[in-house]
């Protein structure tokens, strides 16, 4: 009996859910692939069916992950400030996904091997965005736009790589991610203020 689309959809779904948690804990070079059909309740056959290697479905998760944080943080030059309260309320709210993009970034080469397209191409359109805000004068042509992407991404996912540092009862720690999250804009705030005019 030949698979429905729907279940053959549902199938591919399963394991790119699957494949988000591995990745998320084990990294890609820690990842089995036997791990993510189990988790996904298909086989090792049918994950080759969708995917011919685990570099190729962590750069399709990677970029699925991309987008899903593009779509929530939405890049606005003229506030960057608002922009990193974004980027740090999503990777708080999904610390999986931040430790996804760490395990990429960790398993470079020196040379930076190992960088898919969709990462980028992600950070030379935003690069790209930036530099048109300074062209129009609504950002400080004092920094170039790669330093300026970089320095608030760092700031802005500080306290998702430091979760040890989070009070454990839950009424603190929102009070202290509430203060955690004003420090970030501000921070942010000196250095790129945003643009009223």
């Amino acid at each position: 009996m030949t698979p429905t689309r729907s279940s053959a959809d549902s199938a591919r779904e399963r394991i790119l859910a699957a494949a988000l948690a591995e990745f998320s804990r084990h990294g890609i070079a820690g990842a089995r692939v036997d791990r993510i059909a189990k988790a996904a309740r298909t086989s090792k056959e049918r994950f080759y069916a969708y995917f011919d290697s685990k570099e190729e479905l962590y750069r399709h998760v990677s970029a699925k992950e991309l987008a899903a944080v593009a779509e929530a943080t939405r890049l606005d030059p003229a506030d960057l400030p608002a922009y990193a309260g974004r980027i740090h309320d999503y990777f708080l709210d999904h610390p999986e996904h931040f430790r996804l993009m760490r395990w990429g970034q960790l398993e470079l080469d020196a040379n930076g091997h190992g960088a898919d397209d969709a990462i980028r191409q992600s950070v030379a359109g935003k690069v790209e965005q930036l530099r048109r805000a300074q062209e129009t004068g609504r950002l400080d042509t004092a920094w170039e736009p790669i330093d300026i992407l970089v320095f608030v991404n760092q700031i802005a996912m500080a306290w998702a790589s430091q979760p040890d540092l989070l009070p454990p009862d839950p009424d603190e720690r929102a009070e202290f991610l509430a203060a955690r999250r004003a420090a970030v804009v501000s921070a942010v705030a000196c250095l790129f203020p945003a643009h009223t005019g």
